[in-house]
C-alpha cells in the first residue's frame, strides 16, 4: 500500500466542519482561516455544491437563496461558472450586494443623502472659516460648497434613486460607491426591517475575502447574525494576514463570537517548501499561523538581492537579477525578460514613479479615505477619465469613427434621448457639434505643450461632451484671477495645510498631463510590467520577483527597513501598537507576505536599501533568510 499522503484531502476536517455549520435546521456562523494557496475558493463552491444538492429543494420552495459576496467582478464570474450559474445561488461583488437591500428605499435614502450632504457643507464651511478667502483651496471649497448645495435643493425632486455597481454615477439621482456602502452599514444598523430582510432573502451569507470587506459594513454583519443566530448563517472566508485595503476591518479574527465555528487549513497547495518556510516566519510575529507544504511540493529557491537605494538604473540591476536567478534557479525562464516573470512593487508609488504617472496619483493615494477606490478604479471622479474621455481618445487617434460615435451615444448629454428629441428636424447641428467636440479634444491633448488633466476637464465641461462628477465640478471652470495685494506664500501655506483633504489632492491631482492617467489605469487593470497587490492576491506565478524601496515608500505607509529590523519602532508605531492599532510595520508585514505568497516554483526579493551591509546583518540575524541566500550588489 502506498503511503504517500493524500494531500489533496489533507484539510477535509475545514470542509467537513463548514459543511455541517450550513445545516438550516442547526445553522452555525464560521470563519475559515484560509492562508495563501489553501484552496479557499474550492472549499467555498464545493460547500455550496453539497448544500444546493442536499438543500436546495427546500430553499427554492421558501424562495430563499445562498449569498456570496466576493471582492472583484472577476472573482464573482469565476464563482458563478464554477457553480454552473444555478439559479439557487445569488454571487455578487460587496457594491452590487448592497444596493440589492436597500435600492428602492427612495425615503430613507433622500433622507440619509440629505443628512450627509449637510454635514459636508458644514465641514467645508468650517474649513472656509479658517482659510483666505482669495486662496485656491477657498476657491475649490466655494465650488464644493455650491455643488453639494445644488444636490441637496434637487433631492426633493429625485422619484427614485439610481445606482451601478461597475458604472460612475453621475447623474443627479444617482448615488456613488462609497455612498452606497456607507449607507447599507447604518441601515443595516438602525432598521430591524431591513435586518428582516436579509435573513429572509438569504438564511446562508457567505463572504470570501472577508478581511477586506467594509469594516463598517462588517460590523454591521456581525451584528445581524448576533441577532438572528438561530436562522441566519454567516460564513466568512479568509486570511487577516493578507488584508490589502486599508478600509477592511482590522482585528477581525479577534471579532469572532466565541460560538463560531473556526475552521482551518493548514495545506499550501501552491508555493515550494522554502517559499513556504519563508511566509511561516513573516507572519510568526503577527499571529503565529503556520502552513504545510504538500509531499511533493519542489524545494524551490528564495534569495534576497540587496542594492544601493541611488542605484540609477534600477530597471537594468533588476535585469542583471533576473539573469543571476536564472543560474541559481536552474530555470532559463528567468533570463527570457519580464514576460516569463511577475513583478510586484510593494508600494504602489513605486510604480507610479517608474510609470510616469506619480503627479496624478501621489496626491490622491494620500488621502486615506479614497484610496481604496483609487487603488480599485472605481473612486468618485476617475471614470470620466478612464472610461470615457481617455476610450474616445484613443478612438480618435486611429480614426474608429464606429467605436467614437458609440462613446459618445452611450453617455454623452450631447446625443442623449432628451436632447435628440428636442433637436428635432435639427439633430444634424448636434451631430456636427459633437464632432467638432471630438476635433478640438483631439487637438488638445496631442498639441504642445501637452494638456493637463484640468485642461482636458475644462474642455470637456464647456463642450458638453460628458458629465463632469460632483467631485469634480469645483476644477470644470477656470480659477478667477489672483488677487495682487495677496502675495502666494500664504496661499501656498494654505493648500500644504489642506494637502489631506480630497478637494485640495484633486486640485494637485488634476495639474498632471493627461497621458498619465492612461498609465494609471494600465497600472490598475494589471496590464503593465508590475501588477497590483489587488491584482495578484489569489494568483499564482512560476517566478515572481519582489521589488521594495524605503526612499521611494517615503516612509508614508510602509517601511522595509523597520519590518527587517534595520531600524526601530517609532514613537508613533509604538503609540498605535500600545492603543491596538495598525503600525506601519503591520502594513508592509502583509503586503510582503501577499507578494512573496505568489510564487510557485521561486522567488527573488529586490531591496533597495539605504545601508544594504546593515540590512543584511539585521535579516540575517532575524532568520528570515540564510547567509547565503542573500546578495549584496554593488
Amino acid at each position: 500500500m502506498s503511503t504517500v499522503p493524500d494531500d489533496d484531502v489533507f484539510d477535509a476536517k475545514a470542509d467537513e466542519t463548514i459543511l455541517a455549520c450550513l445545516d438550516l435546521d442547526k445553522p452555525k456562523s464560521f470563519f475559515l482561516y484560509a492562508g495563501a494557496g489553501s484552496g479557499k475558493t474550492r472549499s467555498l463552491v464545493e460547500a455550496i455544491r453539497i448544500v444546493c444538492r442536499e438543500q436546495g429543494r427546500r430553499l427554492s420552495l421558501a424562495g430563499q437563496k445562498i449569498g456570496v459576496i466576493t471582492y472583484t467582478n472577476a472573482a464573482c464570474d469565476e464563482i458563478k461558472q464554477r457553480l454552473e450559474f444555478d439559479p439557487r445561488v445569488e454571487v455578487s461583488t460587496i457594491h452590487a450586494f448592497a444596493w440589492s437591500l436597500i435600492g428602492g428605499y427612495d425615503g430613507d435614502i433622500r433622507k440619509w443623502v440629505a443628512a450627509r450632504m449637510l454635514q459636508d457643507i458644514a465641514e467645508l464651511e468650517k474649513a472656509q472659516a479658517k482659510g483666505r478667502a482669495t486662496s485656491k483651496a477657498a476657491i475649490d471649497r466655494a465650488r464644493s460648497i455650491e455643488s453639494k448645495r445644488r444636490r441637496h435643493a434637487g433631492l426633493d425632486a429625485i422619484q427614485r434613486f439610481i445606482y451601478s455597481p461597475t458604472g460612475d454615477n453621475r447623474t443627479r439621482d444617482a448615488l456613488n460607491h462609497a455612498e452606497v456602502i456607507a449607507m447599507t452599514a447604518e441601515f443595516l444598523t438602525a432598521k430591524p426591517g431591513l435586518r428582516r430582510l436579509l435573513v429572509t432573502r438569504f438564511p446562508i451569507l457567505l463572504i470570501d475575502e472577508s478581511q477586506d470587506t467594509s469594516r463598517r459594513l462588517m460590523d454591521a454583519l456581525l451584528d445581524v447574525q448576533a441577532a438572528h443566530r438561530e436562522s441566519f448563517i454567516l460564513g466568512l472566508f479568509g486570511d487577516t494576514m493578507q488584508r490589502i485595503y486599508a478600509d477592511g476591518k482590522t482585528g477581525l479574527a479577534e471579532a469572532i463570537p466565541e460560538d463560531w465555528a473556526k475552521p482551518r487549513k493548514e495545506m499550501n497547495h501552491r508555493c515550494p517548501t522554502r517559499v513556504i518556510e519563508l511566509i511561516n516566519k513573516v507572519r510568526r510575529d503577527d499571529d503565529g499561523q503556520e502552513q504545510r507544504p504538500r509531499a511533493d511540493a519542489q524545494p524551490g529557491v528564495a534569495r534576497l538581492f540587496l542594492l544601493p537605494h541611488t542605484t540609477a538604473n534600477k530597471s537594468a540591476a533588476e535585469a542583471a537579477i533576473a539573469q543571476r536567478m536564472a543560474d541559481i534557479a536552474g530555470d532559463p525562464a528567468w533570463a527570457d525578460g519580464s514576460e516569463a516573470i511577475k513583478t510586484l512593487a510593494l508600494e504602489h508609488m513605486m510604480s507610479a514613479r517608474r510609470f510616469g504617472f506619480e503627479q496624478f496619483f501621489e496626491p490622491l493615494y494620500a488621502v486615506q479615505r479614497i484610496n481604496t477606490g483609487l487603488l480599485d478604479g472605481t473612486g468618485a471622479g476617475l471614470g470620466i477619465f478612464t472610461r470615457e474621455i481617455l476610450p474616445l481618445v484613443k478612438a480618435l487617434r486611429v480614426g474608429d469613427r464606429f467605436a467614437t460615435a458609440a462613446i459618445i451615444r452611450k453617455t454623452s448629454p450631447l446625443l442623449d434621448r432628451d436632447a435628440l428629441r428636442d433637436a428635432g428636424e435639427a439633430q444634424q447641428d448636434l451631430l456636427d457639434r459633437a464632432k467638432g467636440a471630438c476635433s478640438g479634444l483631439l487637438a488638445l491633448v496631442d498639441g504642445q505643450p501637452s494638456a493637463s488633466l484640468r485642461d482636458v476637464l475644462r474642455y470637456v465641461a464647456e463642450h458638453r461632451l460628458f458629465t463632469v462628477p460632483d467631485v469634480l465640478l469645483p476644477f470644470a471652470a477656470a480659477d478667477p484671477d489672483p488677487d495682487p495685494v495677496d502675495g502666494n506664500d500664504a496661499d501656498e501655506d494654505e493648500e500644504e495645510i489642506d494637502i489631506k483633504s480630497e478637494i485640495a489632492a484633486w486640485r494637485q491631482a488634476l495639474e498632471a498631463p493627461f497621458g498619465q492617467i492612461d498609465k494609471y489605469d494600465r497600472y490598475v487593470c494589471g496590464f503593465s510590467q508590475f501588477d497590483t497587490h489587488q491584482g495578484v492576491k489569489g494568483l499564482e506565478f512560476p517566478r515572481v520577483m519582489v521589488v521594495i524601496s524605503d526612499e521611494e515608500a517615503r516612509g508614508f505607509l510602509f517601511n522595509y527597513d523597520k519590518l527587517f529590523g534595520a531600524k526601530g519602532k517609532s514613537k508613533t508605531d509604538l503609540d498605535n501598537e500600545a492603543a491596538g492599532e495598525e503600525t506601519t510595520i503591520d502594513r508592509t508585514r502583509r503586503l510582503f507576505y501577499v507578494t512573496c505568497s505568489r510564487a510557485e516554483r521561486s522567488l527573488a526579493v529586490v531591496y533597495y536599501a539605504e545601508n544594504p551591509t546593515a540590512s543584511r546583518d539585521a535579516l540575517l540575524q532575524q532568520g528570515w533568510f540564510v547567509e547565503d541566500e542573500i546578495e549584496i550588489v554593488n
